[in-house]
């Protein structure tokens, strides 16, 4: 076999139409780009036009979305926990709860509640009342020889806007 007898597979190879020929082509007078306007042009795309219909990029929420009813924790780590307890600012023999937290300045606000976090190492044995803690945070405060209570978070009540008829 050589170069000059080398020949592409049957029907491999087609020739592309030629508009624009005739109407006798198939393709001839506007080559199959229908009538005037903006879409016989070239260079025209209309990216995301629906028909009139209100795009998508529209309909969409522009800046994310935030859950209504989301709940946010006020967050603590047990390394700082236990510095609060050797700078003598709690004290690891009364139950800390999140009022405590939240009047000695460890926690600045309680939001929907205190979620315990296991960053960190705790060496005080500690009776802790908190909104939510890590499955870390839990085995960490029982290994140092204290004990953990989650509370109920509180519900706010939900203040929904009026609804007019129309």
């Amino acid at each position: 076999m050589k170069l000059n007898e080398l020949k592409p597979k049957a029907n491999s190879r087609k020739k592309p139409m030629r508009v624009g020929r005739g109407i006798g082509s198939g393709k001839g007078k506007t080559s199959g780009k229908g009538g005037k306007g903006q879409t016989a042009r070239t260079g025209v795309a209309i990216n995301g036009f629906e028909g009139g219909q209100t795009p998508l990029y529209r309909r969409l929420p522009k800046r994310g979305f935030n859950k209504p009813n989301r709940k946010a924790y006020a967050e603590i780590n047990l390394s700082t926990l236990q510095s609060a307890i050797d700078a003598g600012t709690l004290d690891a023999k009364n139950t800390i709860d999140e009022a405590m937290l939240v009047a000695t300045k460890v926690v600045r606000r309680k939001q929907d509640g205190i979620r315990l976090l296991a960053k960190g190492t705790l060496k005080a044995k500690l009776t802790l009342k908190v909104t939510g803690a890590s499955e870390a945070a839990k085995a960490a405060v029982e290994k140092a020889g204290g004990s953990l209570e989650i509370v109920a978070i509180v519900r706010k009540p939900v203040v929904r806007k009026k609804q007019y008829a129309k």
